[in-house]
Formats: C-alpha cells, sequence, structure tokens
C-alpha cells in the first residue's frame, strides 16, 4: 500500500477547492434566483404564485442526483457542450434557489403584517417597503435556516462526482483507488467536512438562540 503523502494531500486540497467553489457559486446564484422566487411566491398574482409554487415542487420533490443527470445530460441534448463545471454550477444554483426561495418567503410571511400597513401607511412603494422594511427583518428571521440550507449544501457537492466533476469526495476516491487505504483517505475526507460544517452548524444555533431570546 502507498503512502499519503505531499501529492496525495494537495490533490484533496484542490478537490476541497472546487467544493468551496461550487458552494460559493449555487449559495449566491441559488440566492439571487432565491430572492426571486420568494417575492414571486408572495406576490399579489395567481398564477404568477403558482408557477413559482410548481417550480419549488419540482427541485423540492426530486432528488439532486436527479437534477445533476438532467442539467449535465440535457444541456447537451439541446446542442450546447458544456464542461461539467458549468452544468453542476447550473444545477446547484436552480437547486438552491428552489430552497432558499421557500426559506425567504417563510421569513417575509413571518414578518408582522403590521409592518406592511405601517409602510404603505407612510406612502412607500412596493420596492421601497420591500427594501427597506419587510426583507431586512425577513433574512433576520430566517437566518438560521439559511445557514442550515448552506451546511446541506457544502455537503451536497460530493453528488456533483457522478458527472465527472472532481470535488472533495471524488478527490478523495481518486486518492483511495491510488494509496489502498480508503478508510485513512475518507477519515480524512470526513474530518475536512467536519470542520468546515460545524462551525457553520453553531453559527445557526447560536443565531437561533438569539432570535428566541429576542423574541421573549
Amino acid at each position: 500500500m502507498a503512502s499519503i503523502g505531499p501529492n496525495e494531500l494537495f490533490f484533496l486540497m484542490q478537490g476541497l477547492k472546487w467544493t468551496l467553489a461550487l458552494t460559493l457559486v449555487g449559495f449566491i446564484g441559488g440566492g439571487l434566483f432565491g430572492l426571486i422566487v420568494a417575492l414571486t411566491r408572495t406576490a399579489q398574482n395567481d398564477l404568477v404564485r403558482r408557477t413559482t409554487t410548481g417550480y419549488i415542487a419540482v427541485f423540492q420533490g426530486t432528488p439532486l442526483l436527479m437534477q445533476l443527470f438532467v442539467v449535465y445530460y440535457g444541456v447537451a441534448l439541446m446542442g450546447f457542450n458544456v464542461d461539467a463545471w458549468v452544468a453542476v454550477a447550473i444545477a446547484f444554483t436552480l437547486h438552491a434557489s428552489a430552497f432558499l426561495g421557500e426559506i425567504w418567503r417563510g421569513g417575509i410571511q413571518a414578518v408582522p403584517k403590521g409592518q406592511t400597513e405601517a409602510a404603505k401607511a407612510l406612502g412607500l412603494h412596493y420596492v421601497s417597503m420591500m427594501k427597506d422594511v419587510i426583507l431586512p427583518q425577513a433574512f433576520k428571521i430566517s437566518l438560521p435556516a439559511t445557514i442550515g440550507f448552506l451546511v446541506q449544501l457544502i455537503k451536497g457537492t460530493s453528488l456533483a462526482a457522478i458527472v465527472g466533476f472532481v470535488e472533495l469526495s471524488r478527490a478523495g476516491q481518486i486518492v483511495s483507488n491510488q494509496t489502498f487505504r480508503p478508510l485513512t483517505v475518507f477519515a480524512l475526507v470526513g474530518v475536512i467536512y467536519f470542520l468546515i460544517c460545524w462551525p457553520l452548524s453553531l453559527w445557526g444555533a447560536r443565531v437561533e438562540r438569539r432570535l428566541s431570546t429576542a423574541s421573549r
């Protein structure tokens, strides 16, 4: 059995780099589209609400693994030649937008109605009301759930290996095949995931306790 040396560790760090990059792209892109989803889910127009509800149902009701397959091979069937990075970035953005949109929709609806009535009484138009009054409070309310989803998104990047994208888990599999030390390699990979996700989980729990205390 080969030893795990600097080259193998460097390869794992390269996989970690792509895991973090994919998480960042998925979370930021999903956040931008998720905001649109949240606003349309709370819109007055019934058709818009139903359409967005269907969008959320599709992405929340199907496995992320299947979504990766559909995007990766579906884009190719449409005649576009894209590499694995672009395909998984699109899939994770769509996936995150559905979940973040629903999380933030709950935050918007959790804001007391008196806030909306007061903003309308002051003559604020819709954009100002949402930007200055509703959304800041909604994001604060939904911050623990948002952090929780971010943790799930980080762990979910391991599924991107199915379409040939080399992230941390796939890098661990490659190193394991080269060194014949699967237990050692995947223990190390697990520790890396833990060191990333555990502080975020603690942060989310701390924010949730703070919000719970403030609401009493």
